[in-house]
């Protein structure tokens, strides 16, 4: 992204935190708001030039940020574990308390990735009447066997393979970033996390896309959410991971584009 990153402080859990975000094409002041979640591992700069690219397409503003323990945002403490709930936490407490903070009185679109996706999830379940709309890119409702293959091998990689030494680009603290995300996705109390029955009072339009080669999650994830919310519009990708939006940007803004265009309720804009 080419615009600097801005700050802005939240309490969470009583304490003062620090949150990066960005703002993208804000002078559009009547255009909608897409909000954007990142995964696991993420954070505004990692995101690349997505954001901006699908603004632009759509003609709306954007809002990224980095959750707190990644990117520029505070940091994890070395001493702090996060539990089974982080996600309902990081859905539920940070981000109301993230729209406080910048005045977000309208209805905000929902893009979340990962992690990010089962957060958007979340609030929207929570939330519903708050939320226009969702897009979920590789969504978690629940653990696949697959998922913890994956971020075993994501471990050892971190620790002798070289990837602390690139998350270090992104992330102020790359050690509150992975562990935060790892340590709990592997302990043994989250194998039986799931979200699958605390979404249904989802009532926006939803489009859920799955990289066919997802080395994080099977299509059971997206399907699972269909056969819940039946107002939800599938979008499977060949030749794609675990990041659509690295992998088939140019397909994953055109079906987007579609998407809002054909669900976006004027009424929502401010």
């Amino acid at each position: 992204m080419s615009a600097a990153p801005d700050f802005v402080q939240i309490d969470w859990r009583g304490a003062p935190i620090r949150v990066e975000l960005q703002w993208i094409a804000a002078q559009r002041t009547s255009a909608p708001l897409l909000v954007f979640l990142h995964e696991g591992l993420g954070s505004v700069a990692l995101w690349k030039d997505f954001p901006q690219r699908l603004c632009a397409a759509i003609g709306w503003r954007g809002l990224v940020y980095s959750r707190p323990g990644y990117g520029r945002s505070t940091a994890r403490a070395a001493h702090e574990q996060w539990g089974p709930d982080f996600m309902h936490r990081q859905a539920l407490e940070v981000l109301p308390a993230l729209f406080a903070a910048l005045g977000v009185a309208e209805k905000p679109w929902l893009l979340g990735h990962s992690d990010g996706a089962s957060m958007a999830l979340l609030y929207a379940a929570h939330e519903p009447e708050a939320i226009a709309g969702l897009i979920v890119l590789a969504p978690h409702i629940f653990v696949e066997e697959l998922s913890l293959a994956s971020i075993q091998l994501a471990r050892q990689a971190y620790l002798e393979q070289g990837l602390r030494q690139g998350l270090a680009k992104y992330h102020d603290d790359p050690d509150s970033a992975f562990w935060g995300w790892n340590r709990i996705w592997l302990d043994p109390a989250f194998r039986d996390w799931s979200i699958a029955d605390e979404i249904g009072p989802i009532r926006c339009p939803l489009l859920a896309v799955q990289g066919l080669d997802d080395e994080y999650g099977t299509l059971q994830q997206v399907h699972g959410i269909a056969q819940r919310l039946p107002q939800t519009e599938l979008l499977s990708l060949a030749d794609c991971g675990h990041s659509p939006q690295r992998d088939q940007p140019d397909r994953l803004v055109s079906a987007i584009t579609d998407f809002l265009h054909r669900h976006h309720n004027p009424g929502d804009s401010p």
